[in-house]
């Protein structure tokens, strides 16, 4: 592995291969650090990728690997622990240092964050143990595989009404599981009653299985009410800690007073406040697809492939400068 690159790219999902692929292909010398763990490496498969419907996340990415690596973009397993900028040899001003896991530092002109989120849920006993599987989140990601069965959506937010209602299109046995009363007002407990959606007020004490199959939720008073599937909303927060000493943290999402989410914050191309480092997919965009995910990467690696080329282009006009002011 060399010590310096144009590009490293951190987090080996859909946006950062999507990023390496556009770079690898516009010659650019690229690093991907990946630390093997993807948001959806739960799931049996990814939905919504056109052309890809249902693939297996881990073949996904064995996939994208070989894409990129026709290319000659490199990738090796480990996690980034630090980043700072440094000064590189060369004309351009902006270069950053990065420290792996293992302890080895690489360089580079430009750095891609895609190193996603982290899922926070909801702490219940047993749910942790089926989430991606019985406990899902997304009616886009999730829903086609567990239509016309026993629903239920445990409501934590103040959108979780609608959330019910996204899963009450998918099947006529639903269940709002509610944690706190004050999460529905009387005209989202109207809407679910008008759709004949069954609402149980009070915690939710576990989630049941045997073996792999969710089987149910044990109530606060004991008694237990069967399901094949439950919804849930997490909290996403973005994996940024290592940014720490570029000056670059997570901010707030907000949904109205409600925060939801933490975030990267980047313009519309992907480049955060910070000159020379830029982010894509859910590290950005806590809701987005595995699909927009890959398209923000394709985007970011061509705004960084044409910063590149804006900076070799001012060294070469001052290289071009310099030899005509000592003729």
């Amino acid at each position: 592995m060399p010590d310096q690159y144009d590009v490293i790219v951190i987090g080996g999902a859909a946006a950062g291969l999507s990023a390496a692929l556009v770079l690898g292909r516009s010659r650019r010398s690229v690093l991907v650090v990946d630390s093997g763990e993807p948001r959806n490496a739960p799931a049996a498969g990814a939905h919504n990728y056109l052309g890809r419907e249902g693939v297996a996340p881990a073949e996904l990415g064995r996939l994208g690997r070989d894409e990129v690596a026709a290319y000659g973009v490199q990738v090796t397993a480990g996690r980034i622990v630090a980043a700072s900028a440094t000064t590189l040899a060369g004309a351009d001003p902006v270069g950053f240092s990065v420290t792996l896991d293992s302890g080895a530092t690489v360089t580079a002109r430009r750095l891609v964050v895609a190193s996603g989120a982290v899922d926070v849920l909801p702490q219940v006993p047993g749910l942790a143990e089926q989430w991606g599987r019985g406990v899902v989140h997304c009616p886009f990601c999730h829903g086609w595989e567990i239509r016309d069965q026993r629903i239920g959506v445990l409501v934590t937010t103040p959108t979780g009404a609608h959330h019910v209602q996204m899963f009450r299109a998918l099947s006529d046995r639903v269940t709002a599981f509610v944690t706190d009363p004050a999460l529905l007002d009387g005209t989202a407990r109207a809407g679910l009653a008008a759709r004949g959606v069954d609402v149980v007020d009070g915690p939710v004490a576990e989630v049941l299985s045997e073996g792999e199959r969710l089987t149910g939720v044990r109530l606060g008073d004991g008694s237990v009410v069967a399901l094949d599937a439950l919804a849930t909303a997490s909290r996403p927060e973005a994996r940024v800690a290592f940014l720490s000493g570029l000056g670059l943290t997570a901010s707030e999402q907000f949904m109205g007073d409600f925060s939801y989410a933490t975030a990267l914050t980047v313009d519309a191309v992907g480049q955060t406040p910070v000159r020379g480092v830029y982010a894509a997919g859910n590290v950005t965009t806590p809701m987005a697809t595995l699909i927009a995910s890959a398209a923000a990467g394709t985007q970011t690696g061509a705004a960084v492939h044409g910063d590149l080329v804006q900076a070799d282009l001012a060294a070469a006009l001052a290289t071009a400068a310099a030899a005509q002011s000592t003729r």
